[in-house]
């Protein structure tokens, strides 16, 4: 099984996936980015109902996943933008395989067929 940086072992394989983009939070900062790079302000306009200490804490947990980058331009005032990494973009068909199924089953189609 997987394990993650502290020796977990995972149940499965979507645990593995879901401790990396799971979350309501983590989910839109990826969809923000599947265009190019933005600033925080940026994201944070994107993200209305997120708050700036919550978008901090994502951005850093996906960063220190290696899920996106943080580049740092050297001017005053400082330049920070977000981009995804290769790591990132490899999530993007996933995610626009949740928003069709969202699309689908969200709003209220009749799936109940069984």
């Amino acid at each position: 099984m997987p394990q993650n940086g502290k020796n977990h072992e995972y149940i499965c394989s979507v645990e593995t996936a879901i401790n990396e983009i799971g979350g309501k939070w983590k989910s839109l900062v990826l969809c923000s980015l599947k265009d190019g790079k933005l600033r925080f302000s940026e994201i944070n306009n994107k993200l209305p109902d997120i708050s700036q200490r919550m978008l901090t804490k994502t951005l850093r947990e996906l960063e220190k996943d290696h899920i996106i980058s943080r580049k740092v331009y050297p001017e005053v005032p400082p330049k920070v933008e977000y981009s995804l990494t290769t790591k990132g973009e490899s999530v993007l068909p996933i995610l626009d395989s949740l928003c069709e199924w969202g699309k689908k089953y969200g709003e209220g189609e009749d799936y109940l067929e069984d």
